[in-house]
């Protein structure tokens, strides 16, 4: 173990992994799920840690990408890895839904918006390409993996931004439905062919219970955050884009609920074949973080879904869900600050005592 704190802090930056953005999507999302159960407190709390959270990783990446360019690259060639840089729009973008419930943060959420999008055409255009396409070592289907979801949840999480400021910024409304309509629809199709990819690979490769990490919990996250989308943009004053498609996304916004409801026992199950059964440790990881969003998000999406079809029985389970994802945010991030404790900031002395 490296010496110093500067050192440790080093190595840590050097082995950053893309997807920590994660936590801020986490930690936004948990949230929003508490100011929409009323437990303000909680959800300011939440919202502080979560602008810091950004803050800080924006922070360590800028580093990284001046001290440890060759890592950045080598992320951007992994399939395993490189989707997960599609955390930091999302993690934008739920930061910025998270900040236009507050007064006065609406221009901090357009500019948090432009951000993102700018991102998304960014990473649309060159993860798929450094990662898979450029990648003739083995098939491409051979290393899709669950991290490939968060490609579609980047891509709805601008949906959702955009559908909440629409119905404020009257202004720009028009430009603000299409942008929603428009990355709505090509999340859903991005779910759907991710979702063929990696089905295609788990029946037609070896699947290991190494390869079932967390970030195959994004699959059911994915189909959540398309529900908050849709329920966002049903939501949405009238607008051109909207009075078009409002009914055909309200339907799908069911049908994605359901569905992302039936993922979650094939999820818990395949989480103890992975622990359980075959004994790999259950240890922190950044990708943890990927767990704790879809059940945050999932709570929040069924909620939205009840105001917008006035479902009670969802609206419960949204609810309960909820109070869950809080719970395990809260294990969650007092795990990683103990983590952070004994791998970077504990005293090297006091380590060898122990």
């Amino acid at each position: 173990m490296p010496s110093t704190l500067r050192d440790r802090g080093d190595v840590a930056v050097a082995g950053l992994t893309p997807g920590y953005f994660a936590l801020v999507m986490a930690t936004g999302i948990v949230s929003i799920g508490m100011r929409t159960n009323d437990w303000l407190p909680a959800s300011v709390v939440l919202l502080v840690i979560a602008g810091i959270a950004y803050l800080v990783l924006v922070l360590l990446n800028v580093i990284r990408v001046i001290r440890h360019r060759a890592r950045m690259v080598d992320d951007f060639a992994d399939p395993g890895r490189a989707f997960g840089f599609f955390t930091f729009v999302a993690a934008t973008c739920v930061l910025g839904s998270r900040l236009s419930q507050e007064s006065g943060f609406h221009g901090v959420a357009v500019v948090l918006l432009l951000v993102a999008a700018i991102a998304w055409i960014v990473f649309g255009y060159t993860v798929p390409w450094t990662a898979v396409l450029g990648d003739r070592k083995a098939p491409p289907i051979t290393t899709a993996n669950g991290t490939w979801f968060i490609w579609a949840v980047a891509s709805q999480s601008i949906a959702v931004l955009a559908a909440t400021l629409e119905v404020d910024l009257e202004a720009w409304r028009p430009a603000l439905a299409l942008l929603a309509v428009f990355s709505w629809s090509v999340g859903t199709f991005l779910y759907c062919a991710v979702g063929v990819f990696v089905g295609v690979r788990m029946l037609t490769t070896p699947f290991r219970p190494e390869d079932l990490t967390p970030p195959y919990w994004v699959a059911m996250g994915a189909t959540a955050i398309t529900v908050v989308a849709g329920a966002r943009i049903v939501m949405m004053a009238e607008a051109p884009m909207v009075d078009a498609t409002r009914g055909l996304i309200a339907g799908a916004a069911v049908f994605f609920w359901a569905f992302g409801t039936w993922l979650i026992p094939p999820l818990v199950i395949a989480g103890w074949w992975r622990h359980g059964r075959h004994r790999i440790p259950f240890r922190y990881e950044a990708t943890l973080w990927s767990i704790i969003f879809p059940l945050g998000m999932y709570g929040v999406g069924a909620q939205f879904l009840s105001d917008v079809d006035h479902l009670p029985i969802v609206h419960t389970i949204g609810y309960v869900e909820s109070w869950v994802a809080m719970a395990a945010w809260t294990g969650t991030f007092v795990w990683m600050l103990v983590n952070l404790w004994r791998t970077v900031l504990r005293p090297v002395a006091v380590s060898r005592l122990s």
